[in-house]
């Protein structure tokens, strides 16, 4: 039910259109393949194969299919292990529909959009180990601007970014 409703939302869009609902991960992959989306919605937990695993076989693979994770889960773990996957984006399900939509147009030109709430939480640990210029390129992150924005914004190489963005999220 809840495929053919987003399917049903996206589809009112003028610039998005749907080319596949699948009903787990391995459907998904296969999809994937065959119709080479420029961006994919996953879920993380999927029968067959979770969309962690499909967010790791699109990168594997020469695909240029951007990844969003959809999701009730907020969890450190599993948006830590979405980061490892290299997702583009990690949306909340409880998240207004527009926010999709928005996350959906962001990814598609190059920037990557999390869970402002899931960053807040990484950066409000206790033990927090990270050092303020990190910090400073997680709050880029969180508010959606690309590798190229944050090095731009902060007066840093694209290089130095991911080496940041690499040292946060290990």
């Amino acid at each position: 039910m809840l495929n053919s409703a987003l399917t049903q939302l996206l589809d009112l869009e003028d610039d998005l259109h749907v080319l596949g609902s699948a009903g787990n991960g391995a459907k998904a992959w296969q999809d994937i393949q065959q119709l080479k989306p420029d961006v994919a919605v996953l879920d993380i937990e999927m029968p067959k194969l979770t969309g962690l695993d499909v967010a790791d076989k699109i990168h594997g693979s020469q695909l240029a299919t951007k990844i969003i994770i959809l999701t009730t889960f907020a969890q450190k773990a599993y948006f830590e292990r979405a980061i490892a996957a290299q997702v583009n984006g990690y949306l909340l399900k409880d998240s207004p529909s527009d926010d999709l939509i928005d996350v959906i147009r962001k990814v598609m030109t190059g920037q990557t959009v999390y869970a402002p709430e899931l960053v807040t939480n990484m950066v409000t640990a206790e033990s927090n180990p990270l050092t303020d210029r990190e910090l400073a390129v997680l709050a880029e992150v969180a508010s959606g601007l690309s590798s190229k924005q944050i090095a731009a914004s902060l007066f840093l190489s694209e290089g130095t970014v991911r080496n940041y963005l690499s040292a946060i999220f290990t």
